[in-house]
């Protein structure tokens, strides 16, 4: 009885309530896109390590076109996900 109760409320909600006009965000539509980085802003200079990272965009710019970066250990182009800095 209570798992009706319960997936009647869940289809009420998901049909009445729940927004249906949201558009997800994608990695492209963050603030610290590689895209808006340019190399006049930074430049390879041997650093590897969020520590050495003043921005997060530095920090893409480095993972983007510096060689031997250690900044972003699962590989999915999000530098630096543990540093509370940024």
């Amino acid at each position: 009885m209570i798992v009706l109760i319960a997936l009647g409320a869940f289809g009420y909600y998901t049909k009445n309530i729940a927004p249906t006009n949201v558009e997800p965000i994608s990695f492209e539509d963050r603030n610290f896109s590689h895209r808006e980085v340019t190399s006049n802003n930074f430049q390879c200079d041997g650093r590897q390590h969020c520590s050495q990272m003043n921005s997060r965009a530095e920090a893409v710019y480095f993972i983007n076109n510096c060689p031997n970066t250690k900044m972003d250990g699962d590989y999915d182009g999000i530098p630096c996900e543990n540093d509370t800095r940024f």
